[in-house]
């Protein structure tokens, strides 16, 4: 049956206990039809600490990292901000644990991936750790032991969990092309070619796998990251869709038919449904940005029952700024949002069985 699921951002700056609860309750009260990945909910309003590079960063081991004046950057021992992030994490999964003790099917972990980390951190002193070779294998291996320490540690609080880490990687196609600005902003860092992408992200991917765990690398509206992402050994890639069916875009689901022929599963990222006052939100045709491009690249339609959908990614990272990628709205409109994904998921899944 299709799932649904979500990146992990929620709204407000505090109570995770409570966001936990809900996101838990919620996807169980999913449509029958639809699975519900339940996913560790993060709190960005509460400061660097929670938001996506500051969390990730919290994972790594003997790398550690501090804030600076444009963001998060490499530092010589740990101190208050790290700290910060270690404590703000271990707290979301000490709620994780009361919230889903008992629980007992898949569950979502979101981290930033490496190549995404390495252009928005940035090294004690000069650029970004992209831009140094050496500094980039410290922090793939780095990565790799603190993503598979983070995946033990939900396993131990949650042990009927079959955990699925979804690896955002919004930048993989900017730093293949490379596109990303320098510290000083007058010229571009080095484009990475497609095999160093794959062995950037192997390795964390191998270690998620020999931690018991499935991985999902999302690769944003890019089709152009998902072979690396094939070749690296992911069990799924995520892709947000264009919010139009007529923006077809052949590259795109000739490369997804590909994945799919090799056994690699699809998380489709999906708009907000637009919503009329006469018809409700228009969940058909959010429904439709995956099946009919499906059908129309010939994929086997009872192979929609695969597919798993959630928001599209809202962070919109590029070279300056570190957006945590959170939607606008409140918890009301995330509740929204994520109900109506669900009914999404069903629709898909009777699709599969037309």
């Amino acid at each position: 049956m299709t799932a649904v699921s979500g990146h992990g951002p929620w709204p407000g700056d505090g109570a995770p206990l409570e966001a936990q609860l809900t996101v838990l309750g919620d996807l169980a009260a999913a449509p029958t039809g639809a699975v519900p990945v339940p996913f560790l909910v993060r709190l960005p309003g509460r400061g660097p600490g929670a938001q996506a590079t500051g969390r990730t960063a919290a994972l790594l081991t003997e790398m550690p990292v501090e804030l600076g004046v444009h963001g998060w950057k490499l530092a010589s021992h740990e101190g208050a901000d790290l700290r910060r992030a270690t404590a703000l994490l271990a707290e979301d999964v000490e709620a994780l644990a009361i919230a889903a003790a008992g629980y007992d099917g898949p569950l979502a972990l979101s981290v930033t991936g490496p190549w995404t980390l390495a252009a928005e951190l940035y090294l004690a002193h000069g650029d970004r750790v992209l831009a140094d070779r050496g500094a980039v294998r410290e922090l793939v291996e780095s990565l790799s032991v603190g993503l598979a320490e983070h995946v033990a540690s939900v396993r131990r609080q949650v042990p009927g969990a079959g955990v699925v880490v979804q690896v955002e990687e919004p930048l993989l196609s900017q730093v293949h092309a490379g596109v990303l600005p320098t510290f000083s902003g007058y010229s571009r860092l080095r484009a990475v070619a497609g095999p160093d992408l794959v062995d950037g992200l192997r390795p964390v991917l191998d270690a998620v796998r020999d931690a018991g765990a499935r991985s999902v690398v999302h690769v944003g509206p890019a089709w152009v990251g998902v072979a690396p992402v094939v070749l690296s050994g992911a069990d799924a890639v995520g892709l947000d869709l264009a919010p139009s069916l007529d923006a077809w875009n052949e590259p795109l689901w000739e490369t997804v038919a590909k994945a799919t022929e090799r056994g690699v599963g699809l998380w489709a990222g999906l708009p907000p449904a637009q919503v009329s006052q006469c018809s409700g939100p228009g969940l058909g045709t959010l429904a439709d940005l995956v099946s009919v491009p499906w059908r129309r690249i010939g994929l086997p339609v009872d192979a929609l029952d695969d597919v798993t959908v959630l928001g599209a990614g809202h962070a919109a990272r590029a070279g300056g700024g570190l957006p945590d990628g959170v939607a606008p709205g409140g918890v009301d409109a995330h509740r929204a949002a994520l109900g109506n994904l669900g009914r999404v998921a069903a629709i898909l899944a009777e699709r599969a069985h037309d």
